[in-house]
């Protein structure tokens, strides 16, 4: 098994930010699964966007010319673009409790969502459906962040040059960094890549698999090998990032793909044409804070939720965890 998911009573995850709640549901018999941050108060915030294969709903939000500067949840799911459709219960939830744009003739819930693909994982016919989505509201809180085979990481695998079959499970992870002054960067990660998860020390900690033991995806790509079939649509990773110091949208794309490049260095290869990779920021405080300072603890607030998804993560569906490999 994993690690425990509440190793510590201190609350290192995304829900230290006052204001910002997670919650979860998990289709354990399919695979699949879904999650959601919402916010006590709009956040403002970007996406970067660098996958070539994404899936979202209600992205344009993010733009920078998009004259919207309000977002009340964000919504992560499998299921590919069937589990866009989850997005829609949170909707229901938020409008229920009066949150929303107001337009006058109604308050409309900002909600950018984005997918991962698991179809591959266990059940092709598991979807993450809008009353999953709506119970992942209803039990969100400000506890820390269940991490490793939940919500939208239950069907997350990583390492699939050779197919899910010789992959690693994957998961969710959630991290805290403070920055000088206090400020506080929190991150949450899908990890769902093509490529190898590899460590600080630029070892695979997590990826494809020849048996028990791991191979070097870069280095097998290299010597040509290269399968179009198994590789394509079958990836992602997601990251949301959220901090309690003032950003507008322009400040926020640049920490985000600060933080993006944090997630390189430790996803080989990253940003593959079979990936649908975003990296969220959004700011939901006042506190004064220089971009450069804010994107460089966000590259290693992702990094961290990055390792910790594999480090929480168990075996699942027939394909072994971190843990398993190597032993």
């Amino acid at each position: 098994m994993g690690r425990s998911v509440m190793s510590s009573l201190e609350n290192n995850t995304l829900t230290a930010i006052d204001g910002v709640r997670v919650g979860h549901c998990s289709d354990r018999e399919g695979g699949t699964g879904v999650s959601v941050i919402l916010f006590d108060r709009p956040a403002t915030g970007a996406a970067d966007i660098t996958g070539m294969a994404t899936s979202t709903r209600q992205i344009d939000s993010l733009d920078m010319i998009h004259p919207g500067t309000s977002v009340h949840g964000i919504c992560l799911a499998g299921g590919s673009a069937f589990g866009l459709d989850a997005a829609s219960g949170v909707v229901r939830f938020l409008e229920e409790k009066d949150i929303g744009f107001d337009l006058v003739v109604a308050k409309l819930p900002v909600v950018p969502t984005a997918v991962i693909f698991d179809l591959s994982f266990m059940d092709p016919k598991a979807r993450p459906t809008p009353d999953m989505a709506y119970q992942a509201c209803v039990h969100a809180s400000a506890s820390p962040v269940e991490q490793g085979c939940v919500g939208a990481g239950t069907g997350a695998t990583c390492g699939k040059i050779r197919g899910v079959v010789s992959a690693t499970k994957a998961g969710l992870g959630s991290s805290m960094v403070r920055g000088a002054g206090g400020i506080a960067m929190g991150a949450l990660v899908v990890a769902n890549p093509f490529g190898d998860i590899l460590d600080k020390e630029g070892k695979i900690v997590a990826g494809a698999r020849d048996g028990s033991k791991f191979i070097d995806s870069c280095t097998v790509i290299a010597g040509g090998e290269v399968r179009e079939r198994i590789g394509s649509s079958g990836n992602t990773t997601l990251c949301v990032l959220v901090t309690d110091a003032h950003l507008d949208k322009i400040m926020a794309m640049q920490v985000a793909r600060m933080a993006g490049q944090g997630l390189s260095g430790h996803i080989s290869p990253y940003n593959t044409p079979y990936d649908g990779d975003i990296v969220f920021c959004l700011s939901v405080g006042v506190k004064p804070a220089h971009p450069l300072h804010l994107g460089v603890i966000a590259a290693r607030a992702a990094t961290d939720a990055l390792l910790n998804a594999v480090s929480f993560a168990h075996g699942m569906g027939g394909i072994p965890a971190a843990v398993d490999v190597g032993r």
